[in-house]
């Protein structure tokens, strides 16, 4: 397969006029040289924090806190979650998948309540859609054992060691929630020696200072956090001290669309596109491993094409800059996967 445009190239995105060529679903390398295309290859989002399950009650809790909103074990999600039927879930969870797949989603980091049963529920919603899961499992140690990860609500929730340690020893990654209310809860996440950390809203500089000696990447999720009336991140501190993916959280509050969380966080916090890109892209890939997130030989082809020539994209200067601020659903051309 050959994809020809201007291809964002290697970890600084660098815009390189030429083809692209993929072999049995790996990057091979990129041909420099004068095409016709206006396409603009990117590679494909990862987004790094996600509830998809709250698919069932979007846009519900009008005027809640995020406490009333999310808070386990009575917070109105949970609330839905529990009256809702299996099939019910599914269902939205697949809708939800299908629409991230549209938008050029190759993976997400969700965060899934249930137990046990919730992650063979979000296995099954998965099944058709062309998007790598990654299941942090919640509200049981014991998930670890079907799930990729365990995910914790939070330190303020409970002491978390036993579940920290059922992934350890199963080899897999521990993610928790941290600093998203108040400051309180950030110390004992960072107790629990996490793999990844969420939100990090309120991190103080003895918080920045432990997240970098620890090297422990964060996840931030700047609407839901404006939405929930907590904060915005200090997305520009926490890349001076570690690697920052981008997530879009509750399904709930937000529609999980990276381009809209891209522009977001460029428009409002101090960073550069090629950041916001790598946010949304590479480091959610690096936290679970996952060999994409980069356009670059070896790779694996998780692929973004956006049509350079669209009513919205047409005359763009910087490519880089406009899919980070500028590009959305409607520009999307292809996304290609293995």
């Amino acid at each position: 397969m050959e994809l020809s445009g201007t291809v964002l190239w290697g970890d600084e995105y660098e815009p390189v006029q030429g083809t692209l060529v993929v072999e049995d679903g790996e990057i091979v390398r990129l041909d420099e040289e004068y095409v016709e295309s206006e396409d603009i290859v990117l590679p494909a989002f990862v987004n790094a924090h996600t509830h998809i399950g709250d698919s069932i009650a979007k846009e519900a809790g009008r005027g809640l806190t995020l406490e009333e909103l999310v808070a386990p074990p009575d917070g109105l999600k949970h609330r839905l979650l529990r009256e809702a039927d299996r099939e019910e879930l599914v269902e939205g969870m697949a809708r939800s998948l299908s629409f991230m797949q549209s938008t050029g989603t190759a993976a997400t980091l969700e965060f899934r309540e249930g137990g046990v049963a919730g992650v063979h529920a979000l296995r099954e919603a998965a099944e058709a859609a062309d998007v790598d899961v990654f299941a942090f499992g919640r509200d049981d140690p014991d998930v670890v054992d079907v799930a990729d990860g365990f995910g914790a609500s939070g330190a303020a929730d409970g002491e978390f060691g036993k579940e920290r340690n059922a992934a350890r020893e199963a080899g897999k990654p521990f993610a928790i929630h941290a600093g998203e209310v108040d400051a309180s809860d950030i110390n004992p996440a960072l107790d629990l020696d996490p793999d990844l950390l969420v939100h990090m809203v309120h991190a103080e500089e003895l918080h920045l200072d432990r997240v970098e000696d620890k090297e422990i990447p964060v996840a931030v999720c700047p609407r839901s956090n404006l939405v929930t009336d907590v904060g915005l991140p200090p997305v520009r501190d926490l890349l001076d001290r570690t690697s920052v993916a981008l997530g879009t959280d509750n399904v709930m509050t937000n529609s999980p669309s990276m381009f809209r969380e891209m522009e977001f966080v460029s428009k409002c916090c101090d960073v550069e596109a090629p950041e916001v890109l790598r946010m949304a892209t590479r480091a959610g890939a690096e936290v679970v491993g996952a060999n994409y997130g980069t356009i670059e030989a070896g790779r694996e082809a998780r692929l973004l094409v956006l049509d350079g020539d669209s009513d919205n994209l047409a005359g763009v200067r910087d490519p880089v800059r406009a899919a980070v601020r500028r590009a959305g659903a409607s520009d999307v051309k292809r996304v290609v996967s293995p």
